[in-house]
Protein backbone atom coordinates (compact mmCIF):
# COMPACT_ATOMS: atom_id res chain seq x y z
CA UNK A 1 0.00 0.00 0.00
CA UNK A 2 1.47 3.69 -1.47
CA UNK A 3 0.55 6.22 1.45
CA UNK A 4 0.87 10.27 0.88
CA UNK A 5 0.90 12.09 3.98
CA UNK A 6 0.62 16.18 3.49
CA UNK A 7 1.87 18.35 6.68
CA UNK A 8 4.10 15.00 7.59
CA UNK A 9 6.38 17.77 9.84
CA UNK A 10 3.03 19.10 11.81
CA UNK A 11 1.85 18.37 15.23
CA UNK A 12 -0.84 15.56 14.07
CA UNK A 13 1.29 14.90 10.86
CA UNK A 14 4.92 13.43 12.39
CA UNK A 15 2.61 11.37 14.95
CA UNK A 16 0.63 9.84 12.61
CA UNK A 17 3.33 8.83 10.37
CA UNK A 18 5.19 7.34 13.63
CA UNK A 19 2.30 5.57 13.89
CA UNK A 20 1.95 4.41 9.65
CA UNK A 21 5.54 2.87 9.98
CA UNK A 22 5.14 1.05 13.38
CA UNK A 23 1.27 -0.55 12.76
CA UNK A 24 0.33 0.36 9.60
CA UNK A 25 -3.34 1.22 8.27
CA UNK A 26 -4.99 -2.26 8.82
CA UNK A 27 -2.07 -3.85 10.40
CA UNK A 28 1.89 -4.03 10.49
CA UNK A 29 3.80 -4.15 7.12
CA UNK A 30 0.60 -3.37 4.88
CA UNK A 31 2.37 0.32 4.36
CA UNK A 32 5.12 -0.19 1.68
CA UNK A 33 5.71 2.96 0.59
CA UNK A 34 5.28 6.13 2.72
CA UNK A 35 5.50 9.35 0.69
CA UNK A 36 5.96 12.65 2.80
CA UNK A 37 5.71 16.65 1.90
CA UNK A 38 5.54 19.29 4.40
CA UNK A 39 6.92 22.81 3.79
CA UNK A 40 9.18 22.34 6.55
CA UNK A 41 11.60 19.20 7.00
CA UNK A 42 10.11 17.49 9.31
CA UNK A 43 12.27 14.39 11.64
CA UNK A 44 14.04 12.31 9.37
CA UNK A 45 14.00 8.56 8.30
CA UNK A 46 15.83 6.25 7.64
CA UNK A 47 13.53 4.05 7.23
CA UNK A 48 13.59 2.50 3.08
CA UNK A 49 9.32 2.79 2.68
CA UNK A 50 9.89 6.54 3.56
CA UNK A 51 9.99 9.13 0.70
CA UNK A 52 10.35 12.93 2.31
CA UNK A 53 10.04 16.00 0.16
CA UNK A 54 9.95 19.47 1.46
CA UNK A 55 7.72 22.35 -0.46
CA UNK A 56 4.62 23.02 -1.31
CA UNK A 57 1.63 20.29 -1.99
CA UNK A 58 0.12 22.14 -3.80
CA UNK A 59 2.39 23.08 -6.14
CA UNK A 60 2.23 21.52 -9.69
CA UNK A 61 5.78 20.36 -10.07
CA UNK A 62 5.86 19.17 -5.98
CA UNK A 63 2.06 17.18 -7.13
CA UNK A 64 4.30 15.25 -9.78
CA UNK A 65 6.81 14.41 -8.21
CA UNK A 66 4.79 13.15 -5.13
CA UNK A 67 2.72 11.23 -7.33
CA UNK A 68 5.05 10.00 -9.56
CA UNK A 69 3.19 6.44 -9.18
CA UNK A 70 0.21 5.90 -7.87
CA UNK A 71 -1.13 6.26 -4.18
CA UNK A 72 -3.62 4.01 -2.69
CA UNK A 73 -4.25 6.40 1.00
CA UNK A 74 -3.73 9.74 1.20
CA UNK A 75 -4.34 11.61 4.87
CA UNK A 76 -4.21 15.73 3.81
CA UNK A 77 -3.33 17.27 6.86
CA UNK A 78 -1.52 20.15 5.30
CA UNK A 79 -3.35 23.67 5.87
CA UNK A 80 -2.49 27.44 7.10
CA UNK A 81 -3.75 28.28 10.40
CA UNK A 82 -7.32 29.61 10.89
CA UNK A 83 -5.84 33.01 12.64
CA UNK A 84 -2.91 33.07 10.24
CA UNK A 85 -5.18 32.88 7.44
CA UNK A 86 -7.47 35.25 8.53
CA UNK A 87 -4.58 37.91 8.89
CA UNK A 88 -2.73 36.93 5.24
CA UNK A 89 -6.32 35.83 3.38
CA UNK A 90 -4.03 35.72 0.01
CA UNK A 91 -2.05 33.15 1.29
CA UNK A 92 -4.36 31.18 2.92
CA UNK A 93 -6.90 31.16 -0.02
CA UNK A 94 -3.32 29.56 -2.04
CA UNK A 95 -2.70 27.27 0.40
CA UNK A 96 -6.02 26.00 1.72
CA UNK A 97 -8.39 26.40 -1.06
CA UNK A 98 -6.18 26.35 -3.96
CA UNK A 99 -3.56 24.44 -3.16
CA UNK A 100 -6.37 21.67 -1.92
CA UNK A 101 -8.11 21.81 -4.95
CA UNK A 102 -5.17 21.05 -6.90
CA UNK A 103 -3.87 18.09 -4.79
CA UNK A 104 -7.66 16.62 -4.99
CA UNK A 105 -8.03 16.87 -9.21
CA UNK A 106 -4.40 15.40 -9.43
CA UNK A 107 -5.69 12.69 -7.40
CA UNK A 108 -8.89 12.55 -9.51
CA UNK A 109 -6.49 11.96 -12.44
CA UNK A 110 -4.77 9.27 -11.24
CA UNK A 111 -8.14 7.34 -11.57
CA UNK A 112 -8.55 7.91 -15.06
CA UNK A 113 -4.62 7.56 -16.15
CA UNK A 114 -4.36 4.11 -13.61
CA UNK A 115 -7.73 3.03 -13.01
CA UNK A 116 -7.23 3.19 -9.01
CA UNK A 117 -9.39 5.95 -7.19
CA UNK A 118 -7.58 6.81 -4.08
CA UNK A 119 -8.61 7.14 -0.65
CA UNK A 120 -8.51 10.47 0.76
CA UNK A 121 -8.67 11.34 4.59
CA UNK A 122 -9.48 15.19 4.84
CA UNK A 123 -8.82 17.02 7.99
CA UNK A 124 -11.64 19.54 7.82
CA UNK A 125 -12.27 21.00 11.26
CA UNK A 126 -15.21 22.18 13.34
CA UNK A 127 -14.87 26.02 11.99
CA UNK A 128 -17.12 25.07 9.25
CA UNK A 129 -19.90 25.56 11.68
CA UNK A 130 -19.12 28.99 12.49
CA UNK A 131 -19.49 31.27 15.21
CA UNK A 132 -23.14 31.41 15.86
CA UNK A 133 -23.47 27.54 17.18
CA UNK A 134 -26.96 26.12 17.73
CA UNK A 135 -28.37 24.88 21.44
CA UNK A 136 -26.76 21.23 20.10
CA UNK A 137 -24.36 20.45 17.24
CA UNK A 138 -25.88 17.07 15.26
CA UNK A 139 -25.23 15.84 11.51
CA UNK A 140 -27.82 17.74 10.32
CA UNK A 141 -26.47 21.18 10.88
CA UNK A 142 -26.10 23.21 7.83
CA UNK A 143 -22.62 24.87 8.14
CA UNK A 144 -21.93 28.81 8.16
CA UNK A 145 -18.58 29.29 8.44
CA UNK A 146 -17.46 32.81 9.28
CA UNK A 147 -13.95 32.33 8.67
CA UNK A 148 -11.69 32.12 6.00
CA UNK A 149 -10.42 28.89 7.46
CA UNK A 150 -14.08 27.64 7.65
CA UNK A 151 -15.43 28.13 3.98
CA UNK A 152 -11.79 26.61 2.91
CA UNK A 153 -12.44 23.05 5.03
CA UNK A 154 -16.01 23.56 4.15
CA UNK A 155 -15.31 23.81 -0.13
CA UNK A 156 -12.46 20.53 0.71
CA UNK A 157 -15.38 18.66 1.80
CA UNK A 158 -18.02 19.39 -1.07
CA UNK A 159 -15.03 19.01 -3.44
CA UNK A 160 -14.07 15.55 -2.04
CA UNK A 161 -17.52 14.51 -2.10
CA UNK A 162 -17.91 15.34 -5.57
CA UNK A 163 -15.19 13.73 -7.00
CA UNK A 164 -16.28 10.99 -4.71
CA UNK A 165 -19.96 10.46 -6.45
CA UNK A 166 -18.14 10.54 -9.74
CA UNK A 167 -16.14 7.74 -8.77
CA UNK A 168 -12.28 9.91 -9.13
CA UNK A 169 -11.63 9.55 -5.53
CA UNK A 170 -13.18 8.08 -2.34
CA UNK A 171 -12.97 10.47 0.02
CA UNK A 172 -13.69 10.85 4.19
CA UNK A 173 -13.57 13.95 5.78
CA UNK A 174 -13.51 14.70 9.47
CA UNK A 175 -14.29 17.94 11.00
CA UNK A 176 -11.81 17.91 14.10
CA UNK A 177 -11.70 20.12 16.95
CA UNK A 178 -8.07 22.12 18.07
CA UNK A 179 -6.10 19.04 19.62
CA UNK A 180 -3.70 18.63 22.16
CA UNK A 181 -1.35 19.51 23.20
CA UNK A 182 1.11 21.06 21.35
CA UNK A 183 4.51 21.10 22.79
CA UNK A 184 5.08 25.47 20.94
CA UNK A 185 3.35 28.18 20.91
CA UNK A 186 1.53 29.12 18.01
CA UNK A 187 0.58 32.10 16.24
CA UNK A 188 -1.53 30.70 14.19
CA UNK A 189 -3.69 29.35 15.82
CA UNK A 190 -6.82 30.82 17.52
CA UNK A 191 -7.54 27.68 19.58
CA UNK A 192 -3.62 28.11 21.05
CA UNK A 193 -4.82 28.64 24.67
CA UNK A 194 -5.92 24.99 24.71
CA UNK A 195 -2.17 23.61 24.36
CA UNK A 196 -0.63 26.38 26.23
CA UNK A 197 -3.03 25.57 29.29
CA UNK A 198 -1.16 21.88 29.30
CA UNK A 199 2.44 23.11 28.69
CA UNK A 200 2.43 26.03 30.98
CA UNK A 201 1.13 23.54 33.65
CA UNK A 202 3.55 21.07 32.67
CA UNK A 203 6.62 23.40 32.70
CA UNK A 204 5.10 25.01 35.70
CA UNK A 205 4.86 28.74 34.32
CA UNK A 206 2.38 31.50 34.56
CA UNK A 207 -0.25 31.36 31.76
CA UNK A 208 -2.84 34.08 31.08
CA UNK A 209 -5.74 32.59 29.48
CA UNK A 210 -8.04 34.48 26.53
CA UNK A 211 -11.25 32.86 27.36
CA UNK A 212 -13.16 32.62 30.94
CA UNK A 213 -13.10 29.75 33.11
CA UNK A 214 -16.37 29.13 32.14
CA UNK A 215 -15.75 28.60 28.71
CA UNK A 216 -16.87 25.70 27.19
CA UNK A 217 -14.92 23.52 24.68
CA UNK A 218 -14.57 20.84 22.95
CA UNK A 219 -11.22 18.52 23.43
CA UNK A 220 -9.44 15.81 21.50
CA UNK A 221 -5.79 14.44 22.04
CA UNK A 222 -3.36 14.22 19.33
CA UNK A 223 -3.73 10.14 20.16
CA UNK A 224 -7.55 10.07 19.59
CA UNK A 225 -7.22 12.30 16.49
CA UNK A 226 -4.89 10.02 14.85
CA UNK A 227 -7.13 6.98 15.43
CA UNK A 228 -10.00 8.64 14.36
CA UNK A 229 -7.93 9.44 11.21
CA UNK A 230 -6.90 5.72 10.70
CA UNK A 231 -10.35 4.64 11.24
CA UNK A 232 -11.59 6.75 8.51
CA UNK A 233 -9.28 5.14 5.93
CA UNK A 234 -10.35 1.87 7.18
CA UNK A 235 -14.11 2.39 6.47
CA UNK A 236 -15.28 0.12 4.01
CA UNK A 237 -16.87 2.12 0.89
CA UNK A 238 -19.99 0.59 0.41
CA UNK A 239 -22.92 2.28 2.47
CA UNK A 240 -21.51 5.70 3.86
CA UNK A 241 -23.41 8.48 3.11
CA UNK A 242 -23.24 10.75 -0.11
CA UNK A 243 -21.72 14.29 1.92
CA UNK A 244 -18.24 11.59 3.39
CA UNK A 245 -17.93 14.08 6.47
CA UNK A 246 -18.31 13.18 10.26
CA UNK A 247 -17.62 15.48 13.29
CA UNK A 248 -16.17 12.44 16.02
CA UNK A 249 -16.97 12.78 19.22
CA UNK A 250 -15.46 15.06 21.71
CA UNK A 251 -15.31 15.98 25.19
CA UNK A 252 -16.50 18.86 25.79
CA UNK A 253 -15.44 20.57 29.00
CA UNK A 254 -14.82 24.02 30.57
CA UNK A 255 -11.64 25.48 30.86
CA UNK A 256 -11.77 25.25 35.03
CA UNK A 257 -12.46 21.27 34.49
CA UNK A 258 -9.01 21.18 32.42
CA UNK A 259 -7.36 23.34 35.22
CA UNK A 260 -8.83 21.25 38.02
CA UNK A 261 -7.52 18.22 36.19
CA UNK A 262 -3.86 19.91 36.16
CA UNK A 263 -4.46 20.47 39.83
CA UNK A 264 -4.84 17.17 40.57
CA UNK A 265 -2.07 16.32 38.56
CA UNK A 266 0.64 18.96 39.49
CA UNK A 267 -0.88 20.53 42.55
CA UNK A 268 -0.44 23.92 41.46
CA UNK A 269 -1.59 25.75 38.21
CA UNK A 270 -0.62 29.49 38.09
CA UNK A 271 -3.30 30.19 35.35
CA UNK A 272 -4.95 34.16 34.85
CA UNK A 273 -8.06 34.31 32.86
CA UNK A 274 -8.05 37.73 30.63
CA UNK A 275 -10.91 36.77 28.16
CA UNK A 276 -10.59 37.90 24.40
CA UNK A 277 -13.54 38.42 22.90
CA UNK A 278 -13.01 37.00 19.54
CA UNK A 279 -11.34 33.88 21.08
CA UNK A 280 -13.94 33.30 23.73
CA UNK A 281 -16.63 33.72 21.02
CA UNK A 282 -15.19 31.12 18.39
CA UNK A 283 -13.76 28.72 20.75
CA UNK A 284 -14.94 29.35 24.27
CA UNK A 285 -18.58 28.61 23.74
CA UNK A 286 -19.32 25.48 22.18
CA UNK A 287 -22.69 23.23 22.98
CA UNK A 288 -22.87 19.66 23.08
CA UNK A 289 -21.80 17.68 20.11
CA UNK A 290 -23.32 14.77 18.89
CA UNK A 291 -22.83 13.05 15.50
CA UNK A 292 -25.19 10.10 15.78
CA UNK A 293 -23.71 9.08 12.11
CA UNK A 294 -20.05 9.61 13.09
CA UNK A 295 -20.67 7.60 16.48
CA UNK A 296 -22.54 4.73 14.44
CA UNK A 297 -19.84 4.34 11.93
CA UNK A 298 -17.04 3.91 15.06
CA UNK A 299 -15.29 7.09 15.72
CA UNK A 300 -14.80 8.30 19.63
CA UNK A 301 -14.10 10.30 21.76
CA UNK A 302 -11.11 10.18 24.71
CA UNK A 303 -13.39 8.21 26.92
CA UNK A 304 -12.69 10.28 30.34
CA UNK A 305 -11.23 13.69 30.98
CA UNK A 306 -8.41 11.79 33.22
CA UNK A 307 -7.57 9.78 29.59
CA UNK A 308 -7.42 13.11 27.49
CA UNK A 309 -4.92 14.98 30.36
CA UNK A 310 -2.67 11.98 30.18
CA UNK A 311 -2.73 11.85 26.71
CA UNK A 312 -2.52 15.88 26.00
CA UNK A 313 0.94 15.71 28.01
CA UNK A 314 2.04 12.65 26.36
CA UNK A 315 2.22 14.31 23.41
CA UNK A 316 4.10 17.66 25.10
CA UNK A 317 7.00 15.03 25.63
CA UNK A 318 7.67 14.18 22.15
Amino acid sequence: MRVLVTGAGGFVGTALVERLLREGITGAGDVSDLVLVDQYPGPMHDDPRVTSLAGDFGDSQTLERLLVKPVDVVFHLASMPGAQAERNHDEGDRVNLWGTLRLFDRLAKQATEHGRAARVVFASSVAVYGESLPALIDEHIVPCPTISYGVHKLTGELVLAEWTRRGKLDGRSLRLPGIVARNERSAGHGSAFMSEIFRTAQAHEAYKCPVSPTATVWWMSRTCCIENLLHAARLPSDDLHAGRFWTPPVLRLSVDQIVDALVRRFGRVAIDFAPVEWIERLFGRQPPLVDHRAIKDGFLNDGSIENLVECALEALSK
